[in-house]
């Protein structure tokens, strides 16, 4: 895939593009594990990825792709292992027929059949929070993560825009040095969660029920309204 250089923005299908960003889910339960997703679709969308800003334009990012069945099996029980807690309450709590109560379901279901996506994809930071700042504060936080989590959703988009789904977790950081022993993660890196990725089953995503952006959007103080 070539890049392109220069795009006028007045070319841009909004009807298209507008759909993309408004319907790109995170896809748990409709992750097709039988299909197999090649590397030159993976390699593609993070070609997407890393157009992505970083902090003082560092490029640290770096990608773990996941293939081998049995360290996809190894995560799964360190994921299984760091959400435990989290993933029990869920499926103890939900409630039949309600948003929450299928985001619990869909979530322990992914927990159970992890090892079966066919790609897992780790995104890493060089850098730990400690390192960045002798006195760890929310603007080190923004910064570290904020140089890889643009890249991230750049790279889901680039998978819906092509069939694929994926997801956003960050339960197995819970234990991530042990993730990081699995993967041969050095120290100095760190991981800014993992991504599931599969073709999907079926084709229709909508876009999700949120608040009126007017209720949520305030102008120049907190809790002013933008209206």
């Amino acid at each position: 895939m070539t890049l392109v250089e220069r795009f006028d923005s007045d070319d841009f299908d909004l009807t298209q593009t507008d759909a993309l960003l408004s319907t790109t889910r995170s896809v748990r339960k409709r992750l097709d594990l039988t299909r197999e997703v090649p590397d030159d679709v993976v390699l593609e969308c993070l070609r997407l990825a890393v157009q992505s800003p970083t902090g003082s334009n560092n490029q640290g990012w770096r990608w773990l792709v996941v293939r081998d069945a049995d360290t996809k099996e190894k995560l799964a029980e360190i994921y299984r292992r760091g959400g435990g807690e989290y993933l029990a309450n869920g499926a103890a709590n939900a409630e039949e027929g309600t948003q929450s109560g299928r985001v619990a379901t869909s979530a322990n279901y992914l927990a159970e059949h992890l090892g079966e996506v066919p790609v897992l994809v780790i995104p890493l930071i060089i850098g730990r929070l400690d390192q960045v700042s002798d006195s760890p504060n929310t603007a080190a936080a923004a910064g570290l993560m904020g140089s890889i989590l643009p890249a991230t959703w750049t790279f889901q988009l680039a998978l819906r825009s092509r069939g694929l789904g994926s997801c956003y977790t960050t339960l197995h950081l819970n234990e991530e040095a042990a993730a990081a022993d699995v993967l041969g993660i050095p120290p100095h890196m760190t991981q800014a969660g993992l991504i599931p990725v599969a073709y999907t089953t079926g084709t229709s995503f909508r876009s999700a029920q949120r608040p009126p952006v007017e209720e949520i959007t305030y102008l120049d103080r907190y809790k002013n309204p933008i209206r």
